[in-house]
Parts: structure tokens; sequence; C-alpha cells
């Protein structure tokens, strides 16, 4: 039976065995005894709390604070530096102070108001500018990490190289306008605390609330709800929001819900890290690059979250896919007084590939060479080292991939067209332009054998149904369907007599989040590994059990002090060609055609894969022209997507896809990961498309109406 052949048109049923057409959001849900819950944000960036004064609370509403948490105030993460309730200073506008809680949300918000809070406020760091400058100052550094070609050796080439180029590049926010805001229900009893809500990883939720609220394991039980979107701004920020509603549950003894409306979930949530990327490239005559050094400084906000791990990955990809001879890099990230930046779709590779693809296209010129034919020069092939001194072990498909978009798209007769184009139109110029990429599939280094330990369990009813065990999240990505589809082959079974109840920590174990590109390659392999040991022992109509751990691949091992080794196991790779039209009077762009070429080992579902690629292009792109979200003094300004300017149907043109066969032996069946790749092509391609359009070029993203009109005035200042 192959993969493809299996029907997944069969509806899934809800938990009362009917087939509804609809999920019940978190927000749907009402339980007994419940009260609703508001935060009191601070209205400054940066100062001491002196004093609160709270108004006169009716009765059955409550005040909940530091002074309920159990255990120690903060929401573990990585470092201990996130307050789930700031008692003695704030360091962001939106930074939560404490809860009130009650029945009537309108009566909250008046009450919500008639708190006062007496802040004695301090100078404030606003901008990742302003940081750079002060990274020396005790705190403002909060992780930093450097590897590549000792700095003498670059030294000594730039000395003698023809012409040093140097360039910096600037990313915005992207906000992940996922269209179900953040929520969380702590549903109380006096034995347990059960959190559900909107999430991508239980146990991380889990582990938080262990913590805070100082209890045993199973004094705590997290449920993933219907979980409308993410892309990574439900990995780390949900952990707070259950920290919220489980303290204040345990405190009042009553279940609490927390929704944050649209408004609050873009001015306090996570988003992409701002970063700044400098360069500096010795170049010889012929314009070969010599050598090259990046410096990369993300703004983590407040509190440094999941940033060390982000900068790791930005660093990790600051080549591209490119082998430059006697490269270095280092990375910085910085503190800020504004929200804390976390996950989201990438993890610090857009923010690279966004740089790097750039800046090889400025070096291109300098070598008076087409931009896709210079960076051919520089592809990394089998074999070759990775920048970090691992090996890239796989076959590349990237030389074919792009032979192919070539001819698809007729790149070289378009570009010869749209340059005859260019000379006979005044207003309205046409340009097309490519990008190049990979993503490393996983977690980084050994983060899977050392850190997560991945987990899967399959249990098989007496009537020989199969249910899937495990704490990843569908949050429209489709694996209950990718998942569901490799147990099913593996078995020979109908797709429909395999289950993925809704993962619930009291039944699952803990597989790993659902993040990195990781699920349906590590927990694919392991559900896969899994399926195969139940057929082994397959008994018609008894109750059986099969538990697979994770077992990780032999390879460089890696090491985060020097930043060596094989970084991950398996790369996925992609080629995007994009072509539009600038109007140079109102400096609007429109996209015309796209094309992209992908190689993820196998695919699954080819539905999915499809749906990842137009889904991720349309993030990409948006993030290189659309999208654009600004913080002034501290707050961020866009507080409703259409302040912010997210895609609309009629920003999406149609995308030629293709997607290449290259089995990855340690994946179910070949699959790599898929799920961020997608986005990354799209900025850089967007990007190219714009300078080739206009002759000019832009060190930042996004290039919006008001960039290029900024740019043409310049240009015409410069001719004139």
């Amino acid at each position: 039976m192959n993969l493809k052949d299996i029907s997944t048109s069969v509806p899934k049923k809800d938990h009362s065995g009917k087939v509804s057409g609809q999920l019940p959001y978190i927000s749907d849900v009402k339980v007994e005894n419940m009260v609703y819950g508001v935060l009191y944000r601070s209205p400054i960036a940066y100062g001491k709390i002196k004093s609160i004064q709270l108004p006169k609370l009716p009765e059955g509403y409550d005040v909940v604070g530091a002074e309920d948490i159990p255990g120690p105030n903060y929401v573990k993460i990585i470092q201990e530096d996130q307050p789930i309730f700031a008692n003695e200073c704030v360091n962001y506008i939106g930074e939560p102070i404490l809860m009130l809680v009650g029945e009537d949300l309108d009566t909250l918000y008046r009450l919500l108001n008639e708190v006062k809070v007496d802040f004695e406020e301090n100078q404030a760091i606003y901008t990742l500018d302003e940081a750079i400058h002060q990274k020396s100052k005790p705190g403002v550094t909060m992780a930093s990490y450097e590897f590549g070609e000792s700095l003498a050796v670059i030294s000594a080439i730039e000395q003698s190289a023809y012409r040093i180029i140097e360039e910096v590049y600037d990313t915005g926010y992207q906000e992940h306008v996922y269209l179900e805001p953040q929520g969380m229900l702590a549903i109380y009893k006096e034995e347990e605390i059960e959190v559900q809500g909107s999430m991508q990883c239980l146990y991380y939720i889990k582990n938080a609330l262990l913590s805070a609220l100082a209890c045993g394991d199973d004094e705590v039980r997290v449920v993933q709800s219907p979980t409308g979107g993410g892309f990574g701004g439900k990995e780390e920020f949900p952990s707070m929001m259950a920290c919220h509603v489980a303290v204040a549950a345990k405190a009042v003894k009553k279940s609490v819900m927390l929704v944050f409306d649209r408004a609050e979930d873009m001015v306090v949530t996570t988003k992409r890290h701002p970063a700044k990327l400098n360069y500096r490239t010795a170049i010889d005559k012929e314009g070969n690059i010599l050598s090259l050094c990046v410096d990369i400084y993300l703004d983590g906000g407040a509190n440094v979250g999941l940033s060390s791990v982000v900068l790791q990955r930005a660093l990790i990809n600051s080549a591209g896919v490119y082998k430059i001879p006697n490269f270095h890099a280092k990375g910085y990230v910085l503190k800020t007084n504004t929200v804390p930046n976390g996950a989201f779709r990438g993890f610090g590779a857009p923010q690279s590939f966004a740089g790097i693809e750039s800046h090889m296209g400025h070096l291109s010129n300098q070598a008076n060479i087409e931009p896709l034919e210079f960076k051919r020069k520089y592809l990394v092939k089998q074999g070759d080292p990775t920048i970090t001194k691992g090996i890239f072990r796989d076959p590349i498909l990237v030389e074919e991939m792009i032979e192919d978009l070539l001819n698809s798209s007729d790149y070289k007769k378009k570009k010869q067209e749209f340059h005859r184009f260019n000379q006979q139109s005044q207003r309205y110029k046409k340009g097309i332009g490519t990008s190049l990429f990979l993503h490393g599939c996983g977690f980084t280094g050994s983060g899977e054998r050392d850190h997560i330990k991945a987990t899967v369990k399959l249990v098989k009813s007496k009537d020989d149904q199969v249910s899937l065990k495990i704490s990843n999240s569908d949050m429209g990505q489709g694996i209950y369907t990718t998942l569901s589809k490799i147990v099913a082959k593996e078995l020979n079974l109908p797709y429909e007599r395999v289950s993925y109840p809704s993962p619930d920590t009291k039944e699952v174990p803990d597989s790993g989040p659902t993040v990195a590109s990781r699920t349906t390659m590590i927990v694919g392999k392991l559900l896969e590994r899994a399926a195969k040991k139940l057929k082994d022992q397959w008994r018609a109509g008894e109750e059986q059990e099969v538990v697979e751990h994770y077992v990780h691949r032999e390879m460089i091992p890696w090491n985060e002090l020097t930043f060596t080794g094989d970084a991950y196991p398996a790369y996925s790779w992609g080629v995007n060609i994009v072509e539009l039209e600038v109007d140079t009077l109102t400096g609007n762009v429109k996209l015309e055609k796209v094309y992209g070429n992908y190689e993820v080992g196998k695919v699954i579902d080819d539905r999915i894969m499809k749906g990842q690629i137009d889904g991720g292009l349309a993030q990409g792109f948006a993030y290189g022209y659309l999208e654009k979200m600004t913080s002034h003094l501290g707050k961020i300004q866009q507080k409703s997507i259409s302040d912010y300017g997210p895609p609309t149907s009629l920003d999406v043109v149609p995308i030629e896809s293709k997607v290449f066969d290259n089995p990855y032996a340690d994946g179910p069946y070949g699959a790599k990961g898929a799920g961020e790749l997608t986005l990354i092509g799209g900025a850089p391609a967007v990007q190219a498309a714009i300078e080739n359009a206009l002759q000019t070029s832009f060190q930042q993203i996004p290039v919006t109406p008001e960039v290029i009109i900024e740019s043409l005035r310049v240009k015409e200042g410069d001719e004139g």
C-alpha cells in the first residue's frame, strides 16, 4: 500500500462520536464555577513598582498576583528572567502585574481602569540600535556566540584584498497573525489543576506549571484544545498564560478563563526578532569572495525567553547555502525594554537568509555577473563541510531544482522581456528575482538526544482500533493526517481505524514540542518504528501497547561552546523565483507569478505539502514587502490586522510548485521537515525582484511603498 493511496476523505469524529463539522475553540468552552480573568499590565517601559492601590472589589471578584504563586515567580523556559507577575520592577509596556477575576468581563474591565499603580520610572532602551551602543553594559547582552575562521587570518586576507565591501542589513518585527488569539482555561479540582488551551508544546506548559505551583506531577494536567494557528507564537508564550490561569484557579478555587482580544494579542505577545546584520566581505579584482564576516544582532525584547536558541539558528544559517572561504560569524541577543520576542516559523533563519541572499546579490554586481549565476558558483555540494565543521552528508539537488525552474519560468527570456518593458514604461517596472535556501530539520545539535528524549506510544483496542499517544499539536499544519497515514500504512489498516485524540499529558508521553520542523521527521519515524513493532506482535481482538524511544543518529558531536559539529541530522532545500511589477508613482508592489521547487525527502501527503508551500510563501512574501510592525517608545503601534497589513486573497497569486524526491533514511518513508522551509525564501526573492525592477538596491525588509518611494527619490537626486 502506497502512502498516497491512503484515502483521508473519511471525516474524523468529535469526542461524542458524531461528525459535527465544528470544533470548540477554547473561547467556546464553558465549565461549571468558571470566572474570567483580565490582566493589569505595565503602562511604562522600565521602572520600579512603588505601590499598588486596588478599587473596592464586589463580592465574587478577586485579585491575584505574585504573592499567590506557590513556587518561584518566573516562567520556566530556559533562564529565570520572566516573572509570572511583576512585583518589584517592570521591564516593558504590557508586562503583567496582577490579574482581576470575576464572572462579568465588563465589570472586570471597569475595575481594571480603577487600579492605580505608582511607579518610579527609569531610562529605558527602546531600540536595537540603542542596545548595540550599550551592549557592553551589564545585562544588555543576553546571549552571544562566535565561530569560524580566526580574525587574524581574515585580517591578513583583507589587507591583500582588492576591495572590502561592507553592508548593514535590517529586518523588522513580524506578527504571527494566527486566526485564533491566545487563550487558556484552568479547570479547578481539589486534587488537580487541568489547563486547556491553544498551544504547541504541552510539556513546556506542564513543566512551567509544576514549577509555578510547586506541586507533584499528578496534580497538573495539560490538554490541547483545537488550535487555530500557531507559527511559533503558541510555542513558549502560552506557558505564561497557563501560569496565570493556574495560579488564579488555585488561589480563588474556581476555574479561570483568560482569552485575549486581537488588540491585546498583538501588543503583548512575542514577535519575530528584529535583526541587524553587518557584512564585511573581501573580494579580488574579479569579484571573487576571499573572506566574509557577519555580525548578527537580535532584539530580544525585555526577557531572553528562547532568544538564545533563535540566535543559534540565525548564526548556523548565516552563510546561506554557500561554501564561502574564510567565513566568520558572531551574534548577540540584546535586551530592550520592549515586548519579548520569541519563536516564529523559521526561528532566526528568515532574518539570516534575507540578509545573505541580499548581500550575495549585491556582490554579484561587483563581479559583474548575473545574481543567480554568481550564487551558483558558491553552492555547497554533498560532502562539503558546514560552517560549523559538520558535513552535508546527503545528496543535494539544488542544481537540478534551479535548472528545472529556469526552464519552467523561462527565466532568461523573462529577464530580457522585463528589461525591454522597463525601457519603454516610465511608471511601471517589472522585475524577476530568485532565492536559494535550506533549513535544518529538528532541534539544534544534540537537543533531540540530550534534552527532548522523545517517546511515543501506540495503543490497540480489543476491536483492533489503533490510537496515537503523542504530545504533538495539530495547529492547522496537518499532522493529524500525516502521522495517522504513517501508522495506517505500516499496519496495513484503513485510515479511519487509526485515531489521534487531542493530546493530554495524563494520557500521552512527551514526544517533544511541535516546533523546529521535527514532527513528521522525528515523531513520524518513531511512530513508524512503533507500528512495525506492533505489527510484528499483533494479536487480533486483544488490547496491546507499544512504546518507542528516540535514538540519535551518529554524527559529529555538537559543541555549543565552540559552535562546532553537526548542527542538524538533515536539511531540506528550496529555490524560489518571483515575478512582480512596481508602480513607481505609488511604490506599490504587485506580485504576478511565483515559482517554488522544494526537496523535503519524501512527501507523505500531497495536499498538505501544497498547503505548506502556498501558506509559507504567502507568509514569507509578506515579511519581505507587506507586513510592517513598529514600536514607539516601547509600545507596539499596530493593534489590529488591518493596521498591520498581512496578505489577503488579493495579494496571493498563482504559485507553481514542484517537490523533488530525495528520501532521507532516518525519516518516515524518507520524509524530512517542510513547515519552516517554505517561508524562508519568500522575502529575499521579493526583494531581489524589486531590485531588478528598479535597478536599485535595498538593505532592509520589508520593502514597503514608503521605502521604495524614498529610494527612488534618492536615486533621482543622485542621477540629477
